[in-house]
C-alpha cells in the first residue's frame, strides 16, 4: 500500500506506539491529543515481555531496559505479615524471550515521543468528530476545523467520544468494585527486596511494591469502595492508614513516607466488549477499543500489540478498508477474553466472589508459583510476536 496519511486521536502510549510503527512502515503521522501538556494517568507501568517485544521491533527495547526496574521475583504476603509464596520469574522470561520492566509513565511517554517526534504532536486538540467516505476522512476537531486524511486511529482513552460512533451504539464503562491510589516512592530495602514485585493481600485490599528503575518503587493501594466515595487529596494518607491499620511494618512505613500531593486516586472501570473495532477509515485501539483493570498488567501491552498488528495489517493489505478489517479479526477476541480475565480477577481479589477470594487467598499459600507463571506464559503466547 502507498504511504497513508493518518490522524491519531490521542497522544497516550497507544496512540505514539501506533504513530512509531506507522512512521517506521512510512506513513505521515500526526497526532491530536486534549490535554495541554502531556501528563501521563499513574505513576508507572509493569511492560510485560510481550510489549517489550513489540518496542525491541521498534529499535526501543534498549531505552526501555536501560530505564525500567530489574523485576526478578514475585512475592504474596498476607495481611499479617506471613508469606504466602515467592518465585523467580526466570521461567517466564525464559520462555517469553524477554525480561519485563516497571517503568515510569513519565519515562515511557518520553521515550516514544522522542521517537515519534514532537513536532507530530498538536497538545491542547481533540478530534471530536469525523465523517468518511470510501477514499477518506475528515476529521473534526475541537478548534471547529477539519483535517483530511487516509485514516483515523482513535487511541484516545476510556472516555473516547469515538468509540460510541464506531461502535454504532453505546459502550458503557464498568465499575469494578475498587479504588486505587497510586504512587512512586524511593526505594528502600526496609519497603521491598530491589528486584522483586511484592504484594500484601487481605480482606479483599491489596498493597503493591514493585522496583520500576532510578532507585524508585511503585505502589500502589487496592480498596473496594462503592463508587462516587468522596475524593479529598488532604484526607488520603489518613483514609490509607484506616484502610491498612494493623497490616504489616513496611506497610506502615510506606504510608508514613508516601507524599499525599504526589498519589493519584483512581475509580478502577473497564467497558463492556466493543461490537465494532474498525469502521471503513477508522479503527479503535488502546483503551478506546478495551480498557481493562490493571490487574493482569495488560492494559498498555495489549495497545502496543494493537499498535504493532494495525501497522503489519496496513503493510500487507491492498486498502485501507481491508487493513482495518484485519486488524479487527486479529484483535478482537484476543483483547475481549483479556478483558474478561482481567475483570474476574479484580472481582476475586477484591472480594466481588468472597468464596472465590477465599479459595484464592489458600491456594497463594500452598503455590510454589508455577500456577502463576502459566497464567503469565499463557498471555504471553497470544501475542503476536
Amino acid at each position: 500500500m502507498e504511504p497513508l496519511n493518518i490522524v491519531i486521536a490521542g497522544a497516550g502510549m497507544g496512540g505514539l506506539t501506533a504513530a512509531a510503527a506507522l512512521q517506521q512502515a512510512g506513513h505521515r503521522v500526526h497526532l491530536y491529543e486534549r490535554a495541554a501538556e502531556l501528563a501521563p494517568v499513574g505513576a508507572a507501568i509493569s511492560i510485560w515481555p510481550n510489549g517489550v517485544r513489540v518496542l525491541d521491533a521498534l529499535g526501543l527495547g534498549n531505552a526501555i531496559e536501560q530505564a525500567g526496574g530489574h523485576m526478578q521475583s514475585m512475592s504474596y504476603s498476607d495481611h499479617q505479615g506471613r508469606l504466602l509464596t515467592r518465585f523467580d520469574l526466570q521461567p517466564l522470561y525464559n520462555h517469553a524471550r524477554r525480561r519485563a520492566f516497571p517503568i515510569a509513565r513519565a519515562r515511557l511517554q518520553n521515550i516514544l515521543l522522542e521517537a515519534v517526534g514532537v513536532h507530530n504532536v498538536t497538545l491542547g486538540v481533540a478530534c471530536v468528530d469525523y465523517e468518511e467516505s470510501e477514499t477518506h476522512v475528515q476529521v473534526v476537531l475541537s478548534t471547529g476545523e477539519t483535517v483530511t486524511a487516509d485514516l483515523l486511529i482513535a487511541a484516545n482513552g476510556t472516555h473516547s467520544l469515538l468509540r460510541d460512533t464506531i461502535a454504532g451504539e453505546p459502550v458503557p464503562r464498568r465499575y469494578c468494585g475498587y479504588v486505587n491510589w497510586n504512587g512512586r516512592i524511593k526505594a528502600a530495602p526496609d519497603l521491598a527486596p530491589a528486584d522483586e514485585w511484592v504484594q500484601y493481600v487481605g480482606e479483599h485490599k491489596r498493597v503493591s511494591l514493585m522496583p520500576m528503575g532510578n532507585d524508585e518503587l511503585y505502589f500502589f493501594f487496592d480498596v473496594p469502595l462503592p463508587a462516587g466515595t468522596p475524593n479529598v487529596r488532604e484526607h488520603y494518607r489518613a483514609e490509607l492508614e484506616q484502610h491498612f491499620a494493623h497490616w504489616p511494618e513496611p506497610v506502615q512505613r510506606l504510608l508514613q513516607r508516601l507524599d499525599p500531593t504526589a498519589v493519584a486516586r483512581v475509580e478502577i472501570h473497564d467497558t463492556a466488549r466493543v461490537p465494532h473495532l474498525v469502521s471503513t477509515r477508522v479503527a479503535l485501539l488502546g483503551d478506546a477499543a478495551h480498557a481493562m483493570t490493571p490487574n493482569i498488567g495488560q492494559g498498555g501491552c495489549q495497545a502496543m500489540e494493537d499498535a504493532w498488528v494495525l501497522a503489519r495489517c496496513i503493510e500487507r493489505e491492498r486498502t485501507p478498508a481491508a487493513a482495518l478489517a484485519a486488524y479487527e479479526s486479529a484483535r478482537a477476541d484476543r483483547v475481549a477474553s483479556l478483558v474478561t480475565k482481567a475483570r474476574k480477577r479484580a472481582a476475586i481479589i477484591h472480594g466481588e466472589m468472597p468464596d472465590e477470594t477465599r479459595e484464592w487467598y489458600e491456594q497463594l499459600a500452598e503455590s510454589d508459583g508455577s500456577d502463576i507463571l502459566t497464567g503469565l506464559i499463557k498471555t504471553d503466547e497470544g501475542s503476536p510476536l
